[in-house]
């Protein structure tokens, strides 16, 4: 999305995020990661777990820049829908991708995924945001929110079962993954982009869409009220925590409040600098923002490739590429393991880099 007018901050904070899923994604060896770079376990909240609700957010703001002045009608469904099912396609292609022959997984294939939730919430809070005023959108975020609480807390599972909100078969969220997509979800017994939780996360991308309405308002005050709307979502997030933990698995209601409050204090920090003040950095990293989709889908694919391809019957290309170059005696594993993932990191900015030197955006 490369506009002559362009809100540099959304550019930085979009790319920022995909930098940082591409460090979370990519370490040099799962078993030495810093804490802060690995999903909480279940309840809580730590650097990796504000990944991809920034995404979703920005997915919003987008969503209110490109529909703001459209009408709906057939030609913007179509559109809505055809992008909606490339981006699924792409997700489904990471989940059955080999790297050799056959080239494509058959068995116990993966369903949901990042891309996936991305495609079909995008589709949904598109239509939302065309049909609907701004009263009409809060009531509905609203009401998702406290429903899928009141579900996932309060009303019993089959055969009478009371609902926890732990891990396992007794959550509402669980057992409709493991129901509807048995043998097709990442753990046994749950999939961080099931079917349930992708109900909330809707909402985070709702969020996103109020908060782009503001930025392109001609609202005097506007870091004023978007820091008002941070500070709200929080707040609320973590009174709400107490009754329903912030959970990203779950996509819990107070994960999404205080997930977005989050991007949205970094958002008004980012704009105050480069938007309002009109300073000049973070090109490389707007450079990411600019083609996002498609520098996400390249590491995945080359990612999976590096663990799946082997260059002798132990070693994957990854194992010896981290271990030849990254491991040495003097250093810590956890840091080598972390400078592995800054140089995936910088490999991949240097593609960004040429992609918006070249002048290719490749849209989705």
């Amino acid at each position: 999305m490369i506009k002559k007018q362009r809100v540099q901050s959304v550019d930085f904070l979009r790319g920022l995020t995909i930098m940082l899923m591409i460090l979370v994604n990519t370490p040099g060896d799962w078993s030495y990661v810093y804490t802060p770079l690995l999903h909480a376990e279940w309840n809580g909240l730590t650097l990796a777990d504000f990944v991809f609700p920034f995404f979703l957010f920005i997915v919003g703001i987008s969503i209110s820049f490109v529909y703001k002045h459209k009408k709906a009608d057939s030609t913007i469904y179509k559109k809505i829908l055809i992008r909606s099912l490339k981006l699924i396609a792409l997700g489904l292609f990471i989940n059955v991708f080999l790297p050799y022959f056959p080239f494509i997984e058959t068995e116990s294939i993966r369903l949901p995924g990042v891309l996936q939730r991305i495609g079909i919430i995008f589709c949904i809070a598109s239509i939302l945001y065309l049909n609907c005023n701004r009263k009409q959108l809060i009531f509905i975020a609203v009401t998702i929110l406290v429903g899928y609480w009141i579900w996932l807390a309060y009303i019993p599972l089959p055969d009478g079962i009371s609902p926890t909100l732990e891990r396992g078969s007794n959550n509402w969220a669980n057992y409709l993954d493991y129901v509807l997509l048995k043998g097709h979800i990442w753990k046994p017994d749950y999939d961080p982009e099931g079917i349930l939780s992708t109900l909330p996360a809707i909402v985070t991308t709702i969020t996103g869409i109020f908060v782009g309405e503001v930025l392109v308002s001609t609202a005097k005050r506007k870091l004023v009220l978007l820091a008002i709307m941070g500070g709200s979502f929080m707040i609320i997030g973590y009174l709400w925590n107490i009754f329903f933990p912030i959970n990203k698995v779950l996509w819990s209601s107070s994960f999404v409040l205080v997930t977005s409050g989050y991007a949205t204090m970094f958002l008004v920090l980012f704009h105050y600098f480069m938007d309002h003040k009109k300073h000049d950095f973070g090109n490389l990293v707007k450079y990411v923002g600019a083609n996002a989709i498609i520098i996400y889908f390249s590491s995945m694919i080359l990612a999976k490739s590096f663990y799946l391809i082997k260059i002798d019957s132990q070693t994957s290309v990854h194992q010896f590429l981290f271990e030849t170059f990254f491991v040495h005696p003097s250093i810590d594993k956890p840091l080598s393991s972390f400078f592995y993932a800054l140089v995936v990191v910088g490999f991949y900015t240097l593609l960004a880099y040429f992609l918006y030197k070249k002048k290719i955006f490749i849209k989705v």
